[in-house]
C-alpha cells in the first residue's frame, strides 16, 4: 500500500455524489490504498 493523493480522495467523493452511486447508502467506504485489508485488527 502507498499514502494516498489528495486526488484520490476527490475521486473517491465525486463518485459517492454521482447518480452512479445512489444505491449505496449507510456504508464506510475506505480510501486507504488497501492498509485496511492488511492490517492485522
Amino acid at each position: 500500500w502507498r499514502v494516498g493523493e489528495s486526488e484520490e480522495i476527490a475521486w473517491a467523493a465525486l463518485f459517492l455524489a454521482s447518480d452512479e452511486a445512489s444505491f449505496i447508502t449507510g456504508v464506510d467506504l475506505p480510501v486507504d490504498g488497501g492498509a485496511l485489508a492488511v492490517a492485522r485488527v
